[in-house]
């Protein structure tokens, strides 16, 4: 940090990341010219056939060129091995360096493609062996300079030009000035439109409609935002996360009251907790069932598709309706295997899948007596896009105080579940059958946010209505609706779980704390790293590097990023009060039992672990966590796990007669 900067634009790698690609290309290139030097000892007086001088040239001059790469390299990595993140002074020859090691590109391409025809020339009557051992150096090199071109390709930027000239506006503080309003306004419309060309080609086997085109703008426009008054690069932000990693696992350490990063437990009844959690832990089952074969075949990889492969292509009479796909009636068949229902329990099930159009089904629960909606968590492109349309939306609810609204994406696909349960009939002929059964709305992650927002709009003409919210996404309901959602809405979040901390204002703050980590440390980035990925990977103790922690005890953060030359922490520091004005707080709905590791580093993959669930509260998720399960406890056959272990856990359910009753809804 701050990109690299040669051949007049911005590149996406730090002068300062050269030095793990420049030791892999070295390492290639010292045994490269170790085996060239070997191939030439040993067939040194084997060149006197026809065309040997030519040969023995291609071999000399190949060994000279690479001696000249490999010191080259050597410069490169000794240079980016200097200074830290936010201190590039002592790398400021890397610009010239590499001007040197790409001058050196041109003799091997050259030579390559020399090589090519001298070795395809069949007249030149020498032994087969020499033959092949230059065409092994040939082909060799004509590998390394095919991953070259793609290693510039990952690294190329295509607002390489603009940015850089936006950040030397910046630096000159002359955003005043009719020129530089229209040229900052230039780079962020360009911004927008790369990040919309690259959701547009990450989605390009998707029928694009209205709604499609509209929701690439949307999200283009957020990640181009949410990126644009930053100078970070990829290497950047790892070495952040890795540096705030170790902040928080010291933070945990200290038992800082201020800081404590555990969830902050509510003095709810024992036997409420008891209750909500037998009830999670049997509604998670169809949660997860919702996702159909590909998650009953992903949490049994041995079994499951033996499981399945029996059923799948058997004819069965059509008790229930479904819509979209599942022609083999794999999904519906996983569905049996993992609610433990019957054919005729399921009254709907629908598969159609499109942007704000989510799959879901609808079946009666006899043992818990209910009428049982389950949503569809993330499984394919276009339910990405409704995660990542996270504009806010107006919901109009009678009875609550104060503003009403929520995540865009998931509104809408809410919205298109209401149409169905209600308008097509569904629940309707659900309570025809079992007209005593209570409503239940269940889902995990982007189905755990669509079930809240549905229960919502459901609330008033379902009174006894109850929803149970697996792993929702954190910016979802304005504060007005997460506190009326309490009534009816559990949300249930597994551990250091990031989806339940995720939204606009919480990804603002993590950049800020990256910025502030990187601008308070004075190692190298490489050390950095190689560190982080050994504390990652086998635990240990924090690292002793100056932390954000330290910084903020002595008061010292805001001067740091105050002295910084680059316009990133500048930006960042006096947008700290402003950036919450754009993106308003939402939060997470209903009451949450987060459920916690004991005893357990979180690193070994066969330790007995044993859970501890207690109710936390909101600000316990307004901070993303960084860890090594922040991806694992999301997945939900891992919160179906831990509330299973939850359920034996003698310390909740103590006496059979309490069992008993928990079945009641």
């Amino acid at each position: 940090m701050p990109g690299l900067v040669v051949f007049g634009r911005r590149w996406g790698i730090a002068s300062d990341d050269l030095v793990f690609p420049g030791a892999f290309e070295l390492f290639v290139r010292m045994i490269w010219w170790i085996l060239i030097l070997v191939l030439y000892s040993m067939h040194k007086g084997q060149f006197d056939c026809i065309g040997g001088g030519v040969l023995h040239s291609y071999l000399i001059v190949l060994l000279s060129l690479l001696a000249l790469i490999i010191f080259t390299l050597l410069a490169i990595i000794y240079v980016s091995m200097q200074g830290t993140i936010t201190n590039p002074g002592p790398r400021r020859s890397i610009p010239t360096l590499i001007y040197i090691r790409t001058i050196l590109y041109v003799p091997e391409l050259v030579w390559a493609c020399l090589g090519a025809m001298w070795v395809s020339d069949t007249s030149l009557g020498c032994e087969v062996s020499v033959v092949r051992a230059v065409i092994v150096a040939v082909i060799a090199s004509w590998i390394i300079l095919f991953f070259t071109a793609v290693a510039i390709m990952i690294v190329f930027d295509p607002l390489g030009r603009k940015r850089q000239a936006y950040l030397n506006v910046c630096e000159d503080h002359n955003l005043e000035s009719s020129d530089s309003a229209q040229l900052l306004y230039t780079a962020r419309s360009l911004a927008a439109r790369v990040w919309e060309n690259r959701i547009r080609l990450l989605c390009c086997c998707i029928m694009q409609d209205d709604d499609h085109r509209a929701a690439f703008s949307n999200i283009g426009q957020l990640f181009s935002d949410f990126f644009s008054d930053t100078d970070l690069v990829a290497s950047d932000i790892a070495a952040g996360l890795s540096l705030i990693h170790q902040e928080q696992d010291k933070m945990e350490q200290c038992r800082d009251l201020d800081e404590v990063v555990s969830s902050t437990p509510l003095s709810y009844p024992s036997e409420d907790l008891d209750l909500e959690i037998e009830r999670s832990a049997h509604y998670m089952r169809f949660a997860v069932a919702a996702y159909g074969w590909p998650m009953f075949v992903f949490s049994r990889p041995l079994t499951g598709v033996c499981k399945l492969s029996g059923d799948c292509c058997r004819r069965r009479s059509l008790e229930y309706d479904i819509v979209g796909g599942d022609h083999l009636g794999c999904h519906f068949t996983s569905m049996l295997y993992t609610t433990g229902l019957q054919y005729r329990d399921f009254i709907y099930i629908s598969f159609h899948n499109k942007i704000y159009e989510i799959p879901f089904f609808v079946a009666l629960d006899h043992q818990k007596e209910a009428v049982l909606v389950a949503v569809r968590g993330t499984l394919s492109l276009r339910d990405a896009l409704t995660d990542l349309s996270a504009d806010c939306e107006t919901l109009h609810v009678e009875g609550v105080a104060g503003p009403c609204y929520a995540h865009k994406g998931i509104t809408q696909a809410a919205n298109y579940i209401y149409r169905k349960l209600v308008n097509d009939g569904i629940l309707n002929q659900a309570f025809t059958i079992a007209p005593e059964y209570s409503l239940i709305i269940t889902g995990h992650s982007l189905g755990a946010g669509t079930a809240a927002v549905l229960s919502i709009l459901l609330r008033t003409a379902f009174p006894r209505l109850r929803c149970y919210a697996f792993s929702p996404p954190g910016g979802l309901l304005s504060k007005s609706l997460a506190d009326y959602s309490k009534g009816f809405t559990i949300s249930v979040v597994l551990g250091k779980d990031l989806v339940p901390r995720l939204s606009i204002p919480n990804m603002e703050d993590l950049k800020r704390r990256i910025l502030r980590m990187v601008a308070n440390c004075n190692k190298p980035k490489y050390r950095i790293l190689l560190r982080g990925c050994w504390y990652e990977m086998f635990g240990g103790s924090p690292d002793d590097f100056p932390t954000e922690l330290e910084s903020r005890r002595q008061d010292l953060t805001l001067p740091l990023l105050a002295d910084l030359p680059s316009p990133s922490y500048q930006s960042l520091a006096s947008d700290d009060s402003s950036s919450g004005g754009q993106h308003p707080p939402l939060y997470l709905p209903g009451r949450i039992l987060h459920i916690t590791e004991e005893g357990s580093s979180g690193r070994s993959c066969f330790s007995d672990v044993k859970y501890h669930a207690a109710w936390a509260e909101q600000h316990s998720f307004c901070s993303v966590l960084i860890s090594p399960k922040m991806i694992t406890d999301h997945m939900p056959d891992v919160v179906l796990k831990a509330l299973t272990g939850l359920t034996q856990d003698s310390r909740y359910f103590f006496c059979p007669t309490s069992r008993n009753n928990l079945n009641v809804v």
